[in-house]
């Protein structure tokens, strides 16, 4: 797989799209060869699938996609954010 670019080649321009895109290259398809497109599109098919439904997220309260997407309220996340805590010290300044 090649690597995934913005319009504007600025990859925090869609964060969540290049950290997806960046599990399956570099966690689920790592250096696997594909001998057809249809391969790759199987291969891509069941690493989105496992992703979605079998991979439990940190900032999903270690849940998969799927069982996070029928959560209501806010989830307690399990990880910090520098960006968040930048901004929340930001604002207090």
């Amino acid at each position: 797989m090649g690597i995934s670019m913005t319009e504007c080649g600025d990859p925090k321009e869609n964060a969540i799209a290049e950290r997806v895109n960046s599990t399956l290259k570099n966690e689920i398809l790592d250096k696997r060869r594909f001998e057809s497109f249809e391969e790759l599109e199987r291969a891509l098919a069941e690493a989105i699938e496992f992703y979605n439904n079998c991979r439990p997220h940190l900032s999903n309260n270690l849940l998969t996609p799927a069982e996070a997407s029928t959560v209501s309220g806010e989830m307690k996340k399990l990880w910090r954010s520098l960006r968040e805590d930048y901004l929340r010290n930001k604002l207090i300044a």
